[in-house]
């Protein structure tokens, strides 16, 4: 299912529940937006591929400068740096 119509932030929770899905990671209840990456069971390899992730399903490249705990700790936090990435990208077209 193509995802690039919906929001930034429904994108990054569906790229999350992929991981998720993918590394088997029993999740309680659903993953909210204030979820800590911590909480929902993914460890730091985790992250490394989700920056991944994150880089495909939105088509930027994610500075290392930006590749910081204080980036990925939340959906949240993923999401306020993916609108950062992408209206500066736009101001660059």
């Amino acid at each position: 299912m193509d995802n690039r119509n919906h929001s930034p932030h429904t994108r990054v929770i569906a790229v999350i529940q992929r991981l998720v899905t993918e590394r088997s990671v029993a999740v309680g209840s659903s993953i909210r937006y204030d979820h800590k990456l911590t909480e929902i069971g993914l460890t730091s390899l985790d992250v490394v591929r989700l920056v991944l992730l994150i880089e495909d399903e939105f088509d930027l490249v994610i500075p290392e400068r930006e590749i910081t705990p204080a980036n990925f700790r939340s959906i949240s936090t993923i999401s306020e740096l993916v609108d950062k990435l992408s209206i500066s990208d736009g101001a660059k077209a």
